[in-house]
């Protein structure tokens, strides 16, 4: 043992000892540093997940702090130390959930030339997410459409009706009728609408989006026409 505070060593021990032992000394006290680290990231990481099952449960309106803290087996004092605000808890959760539910690609849709085909791709993609992750989204929407947090899920769905509307040739005012009804085909509103009230398949639903959204793009001497020709 050293023999006081200046940790000089006792007669008979070389310094090379000495330099020796204040290696352990750091390293344990890294190791111990490291650990603390990761039990945070594994208390941050619980409140996340307690967060985010509650949202897709009972939805963010209804969740408190201390169903968070509950579920998560932690204090209520422990949330606000990794969460200050609801704002900041809302960015995480929001975060990891859409990471783990990745949206579909509209720029992959643009390898789809054919304005029909390619819409047929991007609805055919976007209801098979929208059921994924429905349980969630049902809520948020319910409780919290217009929170900044949201904001980036309606950016990207307004991105993919635009990438869906590039190909067709209309200009004009039925352009606008095409774009406004493409981003109603693409709504997780109008999909849940015709599979849960109107108890249409996802196929089913995909159709009759496919043909009211080809409508907008003609004329009404033009629709009756057009209509058979889109692929079932």
């Amino acid at each position: 043992m050293f023999r006081d505070s200046n940790n000089l060593l006792p007669s008979g021990l070389n310094v090379k000892f000495h330099g020796t032992a204040c290696i352990i000394i750091q390293m344990s006290r890294s190791y111990q540093l490291k650990r603390r680290a990761e039990r945070q990231d594994q208390t941050r990481q619980r409140i996340i997940e307690a967060a985010i099952e509650l949202h897709q449960t009972i939805g963010p309106a209804a969740t408190t702090v201390s169903e968070i803290a509950e579920r998560a087996e932690v204090g209520r004092v422990t949330v606000y130390r990794h969460f200050p605000d609801e704002p900041t808890l809302a960015r995480a959760c929001s975060g990891q959930y859409f990471e783990r539910h990745p949206f579909p690609d509209p720029n992959r849709w643009r390898a789809v030339s054919d304005p029909v085909e390619r819409l047929r791709t991007g609805l055919r993609e976007t209801y098979a997410y929208h059921r994924t992750t429905q349980a969630m989204i049902t809520h948020v929407l319910a409780d919290a459409r217009d929170h900044p947090v949201v904001a980036p899920y309606h950016a990207h769905w307004q991105h993919a009706a635009e990438v869906l509307t590039e190909p067709w040739r209309e200009r004009g005012r039925r352009r606008k009728l095409l774009r406004a009804g493409i981003a109603v085909a693409l709504s997780f509103d109008t999909w849940r609408m015709l599979t849960r009230e109107q108890q249409l398949t996802d196929q089913q639903a995909l159709e009759l989006m496919l043909r009211l959204t080809c409508d907008c793009a003609r004329d009404s001497r033009e629709r009756t026409n057009n209509a058979a020709h889109v692929k079932r």
